[in-house]
């Protein structure tokens, strides 16, 4: 039999009482892949949840905050980059039929149903985690980036280099050569 995830909460005390609420505060392994291609969070790390469960006529509201650290790489430099995301999520997880789906919505999938009187938030924080990750991380805001000619860190070593237009390389080169002479 397999593990129960750490995301799954019960809710037996909530269940079918209008009104009930309770207040939860969680740390958590971070399930795998919570993250995009440059920037995530790395499986495992500490996930902190603060979470306020609510019953209501069709089911249970979750509304809540995830904060969590973050590991990627500088899109510019190709630098490691380190921060925390800090992401509020609601989400209700609904009573078995206590919503009418119709057969061709298409937002119908996305309705969270309770088994019998537990949650499963791991689909609610994935979403909310990965939906608010920068597309784009920088190391720094000034990050300069890698060189285009020679590919060193710009950060670590700001140079220019002579280039010559392609059009003048051969007066360049008869120049140079008048030199020598």
């Amino acid at each position: 039999m397999p593990s129960r995830s750490p995301l799954v909460i019960g809710t037996h005390d909530l269940a079918r009482r209008p009104g009930a609420q309770r207040t939860l505060d969680l740390t958590v392994p971070a399930p795998p892949a919570l993250a995009i291609e440059v920037i995530g969070v790395p499986e495992g790390a500490p996930v902190e949840l603060r979470l306020r469960l609510e019953s209501v006529l069709e089911g249970v509201l979750v509304t809540g905050e995830v904060s969590a650290p973050l590991v990627g790489e500088c899109v510019r430099c190709l630098g490691e980059v380190t921060d925390t995301i800090d992401v509020d999520f609601s989400e209700l997880y609904a009573y078995p039929g206590a919503i009418e789906v119709h057969p061709d919505d298409e937002e119908a999938e996305d309705i969270q149903v309770l088994e019998g009187d537990e949650i499963d938030l791991e689909q609610s924080v994935r979403d909310a985690v990965v939906l608010a990750l920068p597309f784009q991380p920088y190391c720094r805001p000034d990050c300069a980036g890698l060189c285009p000619q020679c590919g060193k860190n710009l950060n670590e070593d700001p140079h220019d280099h002579d280039l010559i237009d392609i059009r003048w390389a051969a007066l360049q080169e008869s120049l140079e050569t008048d030199d020598d002479d």
